[in-house]
């Protein structure tokens, strides 16, 4: 069987995680040849694990200029994503980018632009892309039987976070460190696939609170309010000071209403369209009739492995990416909108002023 060579830039938590994955036999066509890190520790780890064999690194001039590898996984801090991603591209290595594309969209785009130019694979890790439910919400969405979207609402709390999580490293839920709170370390997947699924919004009216529930300087509790194309509406609520927490995903549609929640997909259809529906009828209390059912979906759920896989065929075989690269700013695009509107206390309309949004992130960094 070929497989591709794969070096992974970062043996922190993902790092392992996806070097686990291949050791387990989950990634048949991806063998790992290198690995890199800063910390002695982690690379000792991923020679236990990967056999006295692998490559190991704790500086990336040298990791970049072995030549057992023909792809890298990136999986460093935040900040440094774009910057490790054009240095693949600069080589002509395939590369898949860990969450989120970057800190701030300037840095992306300009990424995004390197890509243009490489031929080569790009990749971003949206592993919840292959969650059944999210998949199959897309799906009806897309399809237009639904009618048009009239209301997105996405209650995501259940990523709760005790204040030992954030005391466990210096760099964590800083400006400097991460670039931001719960929108930048927990929320990149649920952002990415609420544009996935319900577009991007033209407008963005956020409100959050820094360090409400734990002695921290970034976020931890967000509310925002969005404005479509087509005049639609939506509500983004995410904190990581609920517990228990909520993950309720509801959208509203001409025809009908679509819950995902507790891993099922449901669905009210109306028998009429409410337009339709609102025009003709004469009774005064009248509702469009409807029908409720389960939404079946095919149960699969590949996660990480999921997009690996994907990542190796399309290096292999040109087969499909599960998240191209170069969509990696669209959730990021919405999460910078989040915070430009809370800094600067008014709304934000798509697409913002990216140097402004810099220049008040520059402001925060102690």
């Amino acid at each position: 069987m070929n497989k591709i060579k794969l070096g992974i830039l970062g043996v922190g938590n993902m790092g392992k995680r996806h070097i686990l994955n291949v050791i387990e036999g989950n990634c048949p066509e991806v063998e790992i040849v290198a690995a890199a890190d800063l910390d002695e520790k982690n690379l000792t780890w991923a020679k236990e694990k990967l056999g006295a064999d692998i490559a190991v690194f704790n500086n990336t001039d040298d990791f970049f200029n072995n030549k057992s590898m023909e792809s890298v996984l990136v999986a460093v801090p935040h900040y440094d994503h774009p910057r490790f991603a054009i240095e693949c591209f600069r080589r002509g290595l395939h590369v898949m980018v860990e969450k989120p594309a970057g800190v701030y969209t300037k840095q992306v785009r300009e990424m995004n632009e390197a890509a243009k130019s490489a031929n080569v694979k790009f990749g971003m890790m949206f592993n919840q892309r292959t969650d059944c439910v999210y998949r199959k919400m897309r799906e009806l969405v897309k399809s237009g039987t639904l009618g048009q979207i009239r209301r997105t609402n996405w209650i995501i709390t259940d990523w709760y976070r005790p204040q030992a999580y954030y005391n466990s490293g210096s760099w964590r839920a800083t400006w400097a460190g991460e670039g931001g709170g719960v929108l930048l370390n927990q929320c990149p997947h649920n952002l990415d696939l609420w544009q996935w699924i319900c577009g991007m919004p033209v407008m963005v009216d956020a409100h959050m609170q820094f360090g409400k529930w734990h002695d921290i300087e970034v976020e931890d509790d967000v509310t925002a309010y969005v404005e479509y194309e087509n005049g639609a509406t939506g509500v983004f609520i995410t904190s990581t000071g609920d517990a228990p927490g909520t993950n309720r995903f509801e959208i509203t549609l001409d025809k009908g209403k679509l819950i995902a929640e507790k891993g099922v997909l449901s669905l009210w259809e109306n028998e009429e369209s409410e337009p339709e529906f609102s025009k003709n009828n004469t009774d005064i209390f009248g509702c469009p009739k409807t029908n409720f059912r389960i939404v079946e979906t095919d149960g699969k759920l590949l996660q990480h492995s999921g997009v690996l896989n994907a990542f190796a065929a399309s290096i292999l075989r040109d087969e499909p990416l599960t998240a191209g690269g170069e969509e990696g700013i669209n959730g990021l695009m919405i999460s910078n909108a989040m915070h430009l509107s809370a800094w600067l206390g008014k709304q934000v309309y798509l697409p913002f002023d990216e140097d402004l949004f810099y220049n008040e992130l520059q402001k925060r960094i102690k």
